[in-house]
């Protein structure tokens, strides 16, 4: 497990681009110690420019403009105290129902192709043998030979098994074949790789009911998690993408790759506003240790310095 030390630094450092644009703007701002209609303008400016959204940016500046009128302040190093208070209040997305213990526990990952989904997979093996768990993937991606391929390699670096089928197969049988090998080689965690992407939100919508249905002939409250991993460069786009998945599937978590990337880190907090899907897991860097659960008030920390 990783320690929450440690967790704390991996997640400072993946927001170090996005804290060296935000806090400077931040602290410039703070030291304008009047807080009237062109500090308001410009907070707003400095959240948009941060990808935190247009909708949500608004939603928390009026909430701040109300609490400083209530107070009465017009100190702005108090607005920023409201701030952080504000962002964290609103990455608390409500814990979902516990998940079922079962062997072998399935998570099913979605994501477009280019998110980083194939190396978060990967880190989500490396994390869950850290806790001492046997992993065993299922390359159910089966329209890119590619994909098979990738998660081969990842496999042998890891040291996860890896069922496979040959390009073009159908998904649900490797998912099927992938929960009979879990359960004979009594693995803990069995995590399963799907298609990037696909033609129409309907065929990916059908695609992934079909590997639900068929993991739930062997285990009728499979898949226990299913995380989309949305790639933190992107931006609003990935916003977009996670509303066409949420349509799709049921989503239990997020994974955010590729944090330390980016510079506009604040779309954890318009991912987390829009959908109500609770961020689980964020990556930190290249390598397979730097993944990290996600914590909203250690992101905050981390955002703020």
């Amino acid at each position: 497990m990783v320690s929450l030390f440690k967790r704390s630094n991996q997640l400072k450092a993946s927001l170090t681009k996005t804290r060296a644009s935000f806090l400077t703007r931040l602290t410039a701002l703070v030291a304008k110690t009047e807080v009237n209609e062109a500090f308001w303008a410009e907070l707003e400016e400095m959240l948009i420019a941060a990808d935190v959204g247009v909708e949500t940016t608004i939603q928390v500046v009026e909430k701040l403009r109300v609490r400083a009128e209530q107070e009465h302040s017009r100190d702005a190093a108090r607005v920023e105290a409201m701030l952080k208070d504000e962002l964290l209040a609103r990455l608390q997305v409500p814990a979902l129902p516990p998940r079922p213990s079962a062997t072998p526990y399935v998570v099913l990952v979605v994501g477009v192709n280019g998110s980083g989904k194939t190396t978060s997979i990967a880190k989500l093996a490396h994390y869950y043998k850290a806790q001492e768990k046997r992993v065993l993937l299922a390359a159910a991606d089966t329209f890119r030979a590619a994909a098979i391929d990738q998660l081969k390699v990842w496999g042998e670096r890891v040291g996860a098994e890896v069922v496979a089928h040959q390009p073009g197969a159908d998904p649900g049988a490797v998912a099927f074949d992938a929960w009979q090998a879990a359960r004979a080689r009594r693995a803990d965690v069995l995590i399963v790789d799907t298609a990037g992407r696909l033609q129409t939100k309907f065929n990916l919508m059908k695609e992934l009911e079909k590997i639900a249905r068929v993991l739930q002939k062997n285990d009728p409250t499979a898949p226990h998690e299913t995380l989309l991993v949305l790639d933190a460069v992107t931006g609003q786009n990935g916003l977009q993408q996670a509303r066409a998945f949420k349509q799709a599937t049921p989503l239990t978590g997020l994974i955010l790759a590729k944090l330390d990337g980016t510079a506009k880190g604040g779309i954890a907090l318009a991912i987390a506003q829009e959908l109500g899907v609770p961020l689980r897991f964020v990556g930190t860097g290249e390598g397979l240790d730097d993944f990290a659960e996600f914590d909203a008030r250690e992101f905050v920390d981390g955002l703020f310095g």
